[in-house]
């Protein structure tokens, strides 16, 4: 099997960083790019279900968002990645498992290694992992949490 590319979705959970030294072990070990996605909320999508919203308000929540997922994603990649020289950084807009997949088919990803729940999981296996593990034909790491 060759590993050129290695998905790590993460939500900046505690959960999500359990995986990353077996992301970076990998990366090391088959000299493969790895590819860290955070997806971020779909705000309109939320405001709807609370009645109005001022669309500035929204937008500034989406831009808040946004910066903060940057500065987490540079933070990850200073202090965990300078071992990897090839990482890539991908934000997205949406359905958490929906995305995880479109990046996977954008990409060509090899392996995806993802923690077994992230921050809102109310159960050991979390809705995320499941959707992702059951429609994707690519390897796919699950890091129990």
């Amino acid at each position: 099997m060759e590993v050129k590319r290695i998905l790590w979705p993460t939500d900046f959970s505690e959960n999500a960083a359990k995986a990353l030294p077996v992301v970076t072990s990998l990366a090391e070990r088959y000299t493969a790019e790895i590819h860290i996605l955070y997806v971020l909320k779909d705000y309109p999508a939320v405001g709807a279900s609370y009645g109005q919203n001022d669309p500035e308000d929204i937008e500034k929540m989406k831009q808040w968002e946004k910066q903060t997922a940057e500065g987490r994603l540079d933070e990850i990649c200073e202090k965990f990645l300078n071992a990897c020289p090839l990482y890539f950084r991908h934000i997205s807009v949406g359905d958490p498992a929906k995305e995880i997949l479109k990046l996977i088919k954008d990409e060509s990803i090899d392996m995806i290694v993802l923690a077994s729940r992230g921050s809102e999981a109310h159960f050991d296996f979390g809705s995320v992992a499941d959707r992702v593990i059951k429609c994707t034909e690519i390897p796919t790491l699950i890091i129990p949490v």
